[in-house]
């Protein structure tokens, strides 16, 4: 009750540290309003004028609102001039002028804080402000973005800010050349990806052989994009260089065809038992036909029988009952005959596979200990008591023994992969196939990861069911954590729509701290509760009945998916409806730019399947101003996990229509997709702040 009172009283640490930093605002804005008298010549000189006071003894803290209303005096005579900016390929009309709350997030970057942000208040532009300061000292800033195309966009964009006033811009592009990269580096600002820095740092450290050939120049300050995506899920996935194997040994080809094969049968034979299971729900015999079902999910935990059973609450629970039941000690021995009933098993948390005896015979009737590890402890222990053998024939067995144990464990670790990929790793879910090639999808984007592959021989396997070219097996020649890199960075800071969740993790991890900055004006949008279907038809029903609704009175529609077989359903049943819509998915991503221009388009429905797609090239969108965005959402609970359907309701009666089918892993994506209307419908056109 006494915390309550004083928080009221005084405030929450975060509204304190907010009010910290009002005079300086009112400062800089004072200063700025003194700049609006200087020629742009003067204003320009103000750049080797910061610089010599900082040789002089004077700090970046001295000099942060001189600094900072230079760049938004900056901004207000490219407004005014209704400057027009060439941004990859298409012009845009500067419209941006710092509001006081972008003031205050560009402190909190500076002040190496992560400044979160709602979505649509001009984070890009923010990042102006803490980069011109930073650079001013000659040691380089990194501004680090979430894709290639992010980077090359704010280095022309917000370049035009830096250029103008006598600051050099450099951007990392995939493919570029040693020399190319050098010369960013060398720029007081360089734009680029978190993946394009790391690597170079990976070749600098761990394959340059001179001083001469390495490009980055030093780790003074870096300002991250999306930094929950980049510092927290990102980070999972360490950097690695890898080069071709010396000796391939993968036989994925050899066992496509006979795994292939056993996949079939076993599919069947589920697909049978699963038939079994719903008479046995019909005849009331609930707890056998749960039995069988989780015999089902332990030998192919996609079979479509099982998930639509999963669908009925009843069905589920006791599927779960008999699983239960079942890891308990006293029927472990009963576990293990299930199992071995089946020709192999499953574990989808783990993606691990495992042959049966049935399975082994399966593939090789003649000798089915062909796909067993041999014991090689007992086998070197009865060579040591062989007194037939002298220390050479012991050594040679010995020998013998070992290459016989490599090439069984090759033989087990080929099948296992192979059937990961059969029956873990879904197309158009997991990857798709592009000229040719297996392209890794992103879980958390659905963004295609071109150049990423799997590792341990699982990219290979999936390429072998696939029929496509099986590359080479990989080595590792150098490798880093994304959190390790980070580290490396005197001052590290960062910008989101959703920092303040994670806020334990960058502080333990990273020793960041989150400054949660208010919006330039209160939020209309209105989020409701989520709405609760019993299975993934009444859900889909659902979705597409509110589309049609709000299609036939003109309402633009965004509808978010979590991957790209979800999104072709959810197209293929608005084509039976035929309702005319635009599906952005990783098969897709070409048409990207043209599809998102016309989302803001009365009566308009685009199908994302994630926040990203949407907001890379949300500042080119023609917004139709009469629509304004808001959000509701519904949730579904259906087999392994809930899924939401999401839903923007207007405010006034008209607005953009967010529907989310399916939620995400990471509720950073959720929130973003909420937002994405603000890119829409901004008052300013850019979406990124205002007069």
């Amino acid at each position: 009750m006494i915390q309550w009172f004083l928080r009221k009283l005084i405030g929450s640490k975060n509204q304190r540290e907010v009010r910290k930093l009002q005079p300086l605002v009112q400062k800089i804005n004072e200063i700025e309003l003194q700049l609006q008298a200087l020629s742009d010549t003067q204003l320009q000189a103000k750049t080797p004028e910061f610089k010599a006071r900082l040789t002089k003894g004077e700090t970046l803290d001295d000099l942060l609102p001189e600094a900072f209303a230079v760049v938004k005096n900056t901004c207000r005579r490219f407004t005014e001039a209704r400057r027009i900016i060439v941004v990859r390929g298409q012009e845009i009309r500067w419209e941006m002028i710092p509001f006081d709350v972008q003031l205050i997030g560009g402190m909190a970057l500076h002040s190496g804080r992560i400044a979160e942000m709602a979505t649509g208040e001009g984070k890009t532009l923010v990042g102006t402000l803490p980069t011109y300061l930073n650079a001013l000292t000659g040691d380089g800033v990194h501004v680090v973005t979430v894709n290639d195309y992010l980077a090359s966009r704010d280095s022309e964009w917000m370049g035009e800010v830096y250029r103008f006033l006598g600051l050099s811009v450099g951007c990392l592009q995939n493919g570029q050349h040693s020399e190319e990269r050098r010369a960013q580096y060398a720029c007081d600002i360089t734009y680029g990806t978190n993946s394009e820095f790391g690597f170079d740092y990976l070749r600098d450290n761990g394959m340059a052989s001179r001083v001469e050939d390495q490009v980055q120049r030093g780790h003074a300050y870096a300002i991250i994009d999306e930094v929950d995506s980049i510092l927290i899920d990102e980070a999972r996935t360490p950097l690695i260089i890898s080069g071709p194997a010396t000796v391939s040994t993968h036989q994925y080809d050899k066992f496509k065809g006979p795994v292939s094969n056993l996949v079939r049968k076993q599919n069947q034979f589920c697909s049978e038992m699963a038939a079994q299971a719903n008479q046995l729900l019909q005849e009331g015999k609930m707890d056998e036909a749960g039995l069988l079902f989780f015999k089902v999910k332990t030998g192919m935990p996609r079979n479509k029988l099982l998930l639509k059973a999963l669908e009925n609450p009843e069905t589920r629970r006791a599927i779960d009952d008999a699983e239960l039941s079942m890891y308990q000690d006293p029927k472990r021995t009963e576990l293990y005959k299930l199992k071995e009933t089946l020709y192999f098993t499953i574990e989808e948390k783990s993606s691990e596979a495992d042959l049966s005896e049935m399975g082994r015979h399966f593939l090789n009737p003649n000798d089915p200990d062909a796909f067993v590890l041999p014991d090689l402890i007992t086998i070197n222990h009865d060579i040591d008591q062989n007194p037939s053998l002298d220390a050479a024939a012991k050594d040679q067995a010995k020998l013998a023994a070992q290459q016989n144990y490599e090439e069984a464990n090759q033989r087990v670790h080929n099948i296992s992969q192979l059937l990961r990929a059969y029956c873990v790793f879904e197309k158009d879910v997991h990857y798709v196939v592009q000229d040719n090639k297996v392209v890794i999808v992103d879980e958390y984007t659905g963004r295609m990861m071109s150049g990423r592959r799997w590792s341990d021989g699982l990219h290979q396997a999936v390429e072998a069911k696939e029929g496509v070219k099986i590359d080479r097996e990989t080595q590792t020649l150098a490798t880093v954590t994304i959190q390790n890199y980070f580290r490396l960075y005197e001052k590290l800071s960062g910008m989101t729509g959703t920092a303040e969740t994670e806020a334990n993790e960058f502080k333990d991890i990273y020793n960041l701290e989150v400054l949660v900055i208010p919006t330039n004006r209160p939020n209309v949008r209105i989020d409701h509760n989520d709405l609760i279907f019993k299975t993934r038809r009444e859900k889909l029903n659902a979705v597409i009945e509110d589309i049609r609704q709000r299609h036939a009175k003109g309402q633009p529609l965004l509808v978010g998916t979590a991957s790209v077989e979800s999104s072709e359903i959810v197209s293929r049943m608005l084509r039976r409806e035929n309702i005319p819509h635009n599906v952005l998915n990783a098969k897709y991503h070409q048409q990207e730019a043209e599809i998102v221009a016309r989302a803001g388009h009365k009566g308009a429905v685009t199908m994302p399947p994630t926040w990203r797609v949407a907001a890379r090239t949300s500042n080119s969108l023609p917004a139709w101003r009469s629509w304004a965005g808001c959000m509701c959402s519904a949730r579904n609970v259906t087999s392994h996990a809930a899924s939401t359907v999401s839903c923007a309701d207007a405010v006034p009666v008209r607005g953009i229509r967010v529907l989310q089918v399916s939620s995400f892993l990471l509720k950073m994506i959720d929130a973003q997709l909420r937002g994405f209307p603000s890119h829409l419908f901004h008052d300013d056109p850019s979406g990124h702040g205002g007069k």
